[in-house]
């Protein structure tokens, strides 16, 4: 009597077949087609000269590329390498003149060890990578918000130097001189037969520029001539600061922390934001909240389109 024989499983780009038992995990057609482009433009940030990506921006290209649950992010090790408070110190503005009281500034640095899987359409491990990264928190007023950065700057840090190996959407070409043209163009394991016949997916998202994760600004602080602090020995700049750090985000608790600066008469006290121009108190938190109102008026406005 004749035995069936089932057919060997394919292992075309288009993804898997209904005999995927002993198929090796491959990318499919589009994510290919994604993946060999140059990145747009307007997802490249530049800090201090250098071009870079946003930590959200990769997360959602990772999204975009490999669906909902179609990757993993795990924390292999988050290490403490540095916790520092230095009392007495002081802000200092643009003119170089003290201002607030003496308070203690905590500088905080992590280490972090990741890996990042990524899986087929079927759920089929197709790679993963590791990769380190440290992350610091300079001259923070609260030692809470300087760990809470430092940790995450050093996760952000670690899951994107993995990604880079994902090629130019994750940043790859950015290490050319910051060249935003694509770098990887052929890859022998995926030749053009497998992809150049898919039709970019539709619809191709619009994107506008992408912009820094919201967060406060770190403040210059250098060590100061004694002074006296406040009647009631409280430092409430550097409290409303810290307050402001945990919720930036959020427009109306800023709108609160606003209240108390003029209750307390610190809201017109200067700031010096990291690209050294000053404002007052007030003034930075009054651009967030617009800031805040804009983009949820933006928001409502795409979910109505």
């Amino acid at each position: 009597m004749a035995q069936a024989i089932e057919a060997p499983a394919g292992t075309m780009a288009e993804g898997p077949t209904s005999h995927t038992q002993n198929q090796v995990a491959r990318l499919t057609a589009p994510q290919l087609r994604l993946l060999h482009g140059g990145i747009n433009p307007n997802r490249v940030q530049n800090l201090r000269g250098l071009a870079h990506l946003e930590a959200w921006d990769v997360r959602r290209q990772l999204i975009r590329i490999f669906g909902f649950g179609g990757f993993s992010i795990e924390t292999l090790s988050l290490d403490l390498v540095h916790n520092h408070g230095q009392e007495g110190f002081r802000r200092k503005n643009k003119q170089g003149e003290y201002y607030g009281d003496p308070f203690t500034a905590w500088t905080v640095v992590y280490r972090a060890q990741v890996r990042l899987t990524i899986y087929d359409t079927s759920g089929r491990e197709i790679s993963h990578w590791e990769d380190g990264a440290a992350g610091d928190a300079v001259n923070q007023p609260s030692v809470g918000d300087a760990h809470d950065m430092a940790m995450k700057t050093s996760l952000s840090q670690a899951v994107k130097r993995c990604a880079t190996n994902l090629g130019d959407q994750f940043g790859l070409s950015l290490y050319n001189d910051g060249s935003r043209d694509a770098v990887v163009q052929f890859s022998a394991a995926h030749p053009p037969s497998e992809w150049q016949r898919q039709a970019a997916p539709e619809p191709v998202p619009v994107d506008p520029p992408v912009k820094p994760e919201p967060q406060a600004p770190s403040v210059d602080v250098e060590e100061p001539p004694a002074q006296a602090a406040h009647a009631d020995g409280v430092d409430h700049l550097a409290r409303l600061q810290g307050q402001a750090s945990s919720c930036w985000g959020n427009s109306d608790a800023l709108g609160q922390i606003v209240l108390d600066a003029e209750k307390h008469g610190v809201a017109e006290a200067e700031v010096t934001l990291r690209d050294q121009s000053v404002v007052t108190f007030r003034e930075l938190l009054n651009n967030q909240i617009s800031r805040l109102g804009q983009q949820a008026q933006d928001n409502g406005e795409r979910g109505a389109a």
